[in-house]
């Protein structure tokens, strides 16, 4: 993977545009652009051309803003996914099946969902979340996780190349 690679003109401006419209000032601006519209509606007579104005403009920022936010929270999605599917795969015993799980249809993951649901109560049951989220427990995870890497570090130099 190409971690230097440059972004491309198109989004660089979207990360710009989605950064900006998010802030303070951008709010600030819009707050201020009613105002100004409210302002100088005595001025126009709150004629349909005034009204025209602010409908076409909040109707234009509103279209162009959806495809940007809609982008930025797609390459997000995508970006959150493939880092849950690297967890996946890197846990011993987790199951390789959901990776990728957004794909299956609302049928498995209702199947899927159920199963959780009961593997949780039963995992209450056994033990508070207190317990089993206590300091010695993560001690104790920690200690197990650090010998599985090691006897996969160990595995991997034994092996020929």
């Amino acid at each position: 993977m190409e971690k230097n690679k440059k972004p491309s003109g198109f989004e660089k401006m979207s990360r710009v545009v989605t950064a900006a419209s998010g802030s303070t000032a951008a709010f600030v601006i819009a707050v201020g652009v009613v105002i100004v519209w409210i302002v100088t509606g005595p001025l126009f007579n709150y004629s349909d051309t005034w009204q025209l104005v602010i409908n076409t403009g909040t109707t234009i920022v509103t279209f162009l803003m959806v495809f940007l936010i809609q982008r930025s929270q797609n390459k997000d999605s995508v970006a959150i996914h493939l880092k849950l599917n690297e967890l996946i795969v890197a846990h011993d015993i987790a199951n390789n099946h959901l990776v990728s799980i957004e794909d299956i249809s609302e049928d498995e993951l209702k199947v899927l969902h159920k199963y959780y649901k009961h593997l949780a109560a039963l995992s209450g049951e056994e033990i508070s979340l207190t317990e089993s989220h206590s300091i010695a427990a993560a001690n104790e995870q920690h200690t197990r996780k650090k010998a599985a890497r090691m006897k996969r570090k160990k595995a991997s130099e034994q092996e020929p190349k």
